[in-house]
């Protein structure tokens, strides 16, 4: 296997994995988020109260440097292919 064929495998990796994440911690369209707002009611005397946990919600921000980052690799890998193809 030649380094840009690894290259192509390893942006096309790239790509699906994010895609993964992005879908798998719900799909948000908004930007990524460390924390996620969680809304309690309290039982006696029904007050709403908003509490925020730590935890990771990929957003639309995170697809766009993975998809910017798989750009890269599949263009270098195109680049360095190109150059070692023969010239006819």
């Amino acid at each position: 296997m030649t380094f840009s064929r690894l290259l192509r495998f390893l942006s096309g990796t790239v790509l699906l994995a994010t895609f993964w994440t992005w879908l798998s911690t719900g799909a948000h369209f908004g930007w990524t988020q460390n924390q996620i707002r969680v809304t309690e009611l309290d039982e006696i005397t029904g007050i709403e109260a908003v509490r925020f946990v730590p935890g990771f919600v990929a957003g639309v921000d995170f697809l766009a440097v993975a998809g910017t980052a798989t750009a890269l690799l599949f263009g270098v890998a195109w680049w360095l292919g190109r150059r070692a193809a023969p010239h006819a």
